[in-house]
């Protein structure tokens, strides 16, 4: 009676370059598709970077809880679109139509000078949640708004209470 093994055998051989190629690109777009191209981009750059001012900039002035800022002085913001990241006072400014003053700690994992404006909307490069320039959440993973800080003007001084 004859006796049938099961055997497997083992081939060794290489890939050929477009082979490799093939592969290396194809596990890519797998792992873009099941990751979403967010992950890779969210610490990229926007076109709109920011115009980072602090307490020492002439035309700024931070008194504890009051930030003001003379627009003869900071132009940026006199015209709609114009924008400031005030780090030392972790504060957004936003001409939209009106001037607006938020927050800059990201209500998801409380970075604070990693912002873009980028058609209309603030984003914070952390992790890629984009907010209104209200402060409301467009797309997470930030799930609270950013603070609305009280802004008033007067000729053409700013001033902002947190």
């Amino acid at each position: 009676m004859e006796k049938h093994l099961n055997s497997t055998s083992n081939k060794k051989g290489q890939l050929t370059i477009e082979r490799r190629e093939f592969l290396k690109k194809a596990g890519g777009f797998a792992i873009m598709g099941l990751f979403g191209t967010s992950f890779f981009t969210s610490c990229s750059d926007d076109t709109e970077d920011p115009i980072n001012v602090d307490a020492n900039s002439e035309g700024i002035n931070i008194d504890g809880d009051t930030i003001t800022i003379d627009l003869n002085l900071i132009e940026e913001l006199n015209s709609s679109g114009g924008w400031l990241l005030i780090t030392q006072a972790q504060t957004l400014v936003v001409n939209d139509g009106e001037i607006k003053a938020l927050t800059s700690v990201c209500t998801h994992s409380n970075c604070d000078r990693n912002w873009s404006l980028n058609n209309g909307n603030f984003r914070c490069s952390c992790h890629g949640s984009v907010f209104t320039t209200d402060g409301e959440v467009v797309t997470g993973p930030a799930t609270r708004p950013l603070t609305q800080f009280d802004v008033a003007l007067d000729n053409d001084i700013i001033t902002i209470t947190k």
